[in-house]
């Protein structure tokens, strides 16, 4: 079964090397066996032994196969292996000589066939216009796309952090609106068959989050998409995200001093 439903790890790459220096530090003699999954990224034969290298969203580690060790099913298998391949891999963690953290492979098992070659490995993706429109593409050859889209998420939680820790509630407004407004914006415009009427993609939230200000809340904020029908550049997109707050009794200097705050 080249697509099987589901497989528990018991570590993930980036575990699995730190539970090989607690081993180290330890002198424990007999490594317990753990399985990891993952994509083959690299395929190193040497004779008898190959040096695979298996990324997951932790990071990476090397796998050590000795051919003359695998049953005939995985051996069988293994000559079928390809570059891309999401593997489970059951096995014992050593050092090698080089000090490259590795598991040593008793048995592994397909979870995915790629079906298309991956980028070429040193030179990553690098036509702009693939790596915007193909994103996974971008996240599979390229650690620092990777990277971005983590320091993205870690923003966005420090920046909810900060607001929650200062009184201000997180709400959510309507997405589809019957008028646009907030700002000054040609809006996305679509139709809504059940009310027989246009209804336009928000360009701001502005307008119900001071409705919410009037119903007596004292700070509000909301952190969401944003449509606007406008041009595209490396500086705009129809589609992104934006913050907006408010808050009641206080005035610019205010604002001004929770933003510097915020970003200081």
């Amino acid at each position: 079964e080249p697509y099987p439903y589901g497989y528990h790890r018991s570590h993930t790459t980036q575990q699995a090397v730190a539970l090989l220096k607690q081993q180290e530090e330890s002198s424990q003699t007999e490594a317990p066996g753990i399985s990891l999954a993952g994509r083959i990224m690299a395929n190193r034969p040497m004779g008898k032994i190959s040096f695979l290298d298996l990324r997951d969203g932790s990071g990476k580690i090397q796998l050590c196969f000795y051919k003359d060790r695998l049953s005939e099913e995985n051996l069988e298998l293994f000559q079928d292996l390809d570059i891309g391949d999401i593997i489970r891999v059951n096995g014992r963690l050593f050092r090698t000589k080089s000090g490259e953290p590795t598991l040593e492979v008793e048995n592994f098992t397909m979870l995915a066939k790629s079906l298309q070659p991956l980028p070429e490995k040193w030179h990553g993706l690098s036509d702009v216009d693939k790596r915007y429109r193909q994103r996974y593409l971008d996240l599979i050859a390229n650690v620092e796309a990777r990277e971005v889209f983590r320091m993205r998420s870690q923003i966005i939680i420090v920046i909810r952090e900060f607001l929650n820790q200062r009184g201000f509630l997180e709400v959510e407004t309507p997405v589809l609106q019957p008028s646009a407004g907030g700002a000054l914006a040609r809006p996305f415009t679509t139709h809504h068959h059940a009310l027989d009427q246009d209804f336009y993609l928000r360009i701001a939230p502005e307008l119900h989050l001071k409705r919410l200000i009037i119903g007596g809340f004292d700070k509000v904020y909301e952190l969401g998409r944003i449509f606007r029908n406008e041009g595209v550049s490396t500086k705009h997109n129809p589609e992104f995200t934006m913050l907006e707050s408010y808050e009641a009794y206080a005035d610019y200097n205010d604002v001004m001093s929770t933003v510097e705050q915020m970003v200081s």
